[in-house]
């Protein structure tokens, strides 16, 4: 027995890599034409569809933060003036186009939980919420804020998080001017 006996006998054909390539090329393709035949529809139709199609939820996207530390092993008591974050969000929140989330954490011991419940995610709920209420009673809109807890423990603070929502009638009718 040779060593040339070891290695299978060659078959013609093309490489397999070359076949992936194509099948990536065609699903590109299709993706594209996709986006054609809709491109009269509304985008954020589309994207809502997309998203339902595969089983989730369309995400914005966060482009900036702006956090809350300090919070008391099982408090949510704010844990100073939240002038700062009052401002950015006011500032944020010109472009209609944008909402924030403000998400509540715990730093995941078993002494940073809620006091009545001794659950660590209504202990994060309630530090989101007593920021969502500073920021509601300083004039910031109820309608653009989202509520969310971390799912990890990730320190006792407060992250607000700033995404683009999208185009809404209203500013695209605003960007538009009047109709004639």
């Amino acid at each position: 027995m040779t060593a040339e006996d070891d290695f299978p006998e060659e078959h013609g054909g093309r490489s397999l890599w070359l076949i992936t390539l194509a099948d990536l090329s065609l699903l590109l393709v299709g993706f594209f034409v996709l986006l054609q035949t809709q491109k009269d529809m509304d985008p954020r139709v589309l994207a809502q569809g997309l998203a339902a199609g595969f089983g989730i939820e369309a995400p914005a996207i966060a482009v900036a933060s702006h956090g809350v530390t300090g919070f008391d092993v099982a408090s949510a008591a704010l844990p100073g003036t939240p002038d700062p974050l009052i401002a950015w969000a006011k500032a944020e929140l010109r472009d209609p186009r944008v909402r924030l989330t403000v998400t509540g954490a715990t730093d995941g011991s078993a002494a940073d939980v809620d006091p009545a419940s001794g659950s660590a995610t209504a202990l994060a709920a309630e530090r989101a919420r007593a920021i969502v209420a500073a920021l509601t009673t300083n004039g910031v809109p109820d309608n653009r804020l989202d509520l969310a807890t971390a799912r990890a423990p990730t320190g006792r603070h407060v992250i607000v998080t700033l995404a683009f929502a999208g185009e809404t009638a209203a500013t695209t009718a605003r960007a538009q001017g009047p109709s004639q």
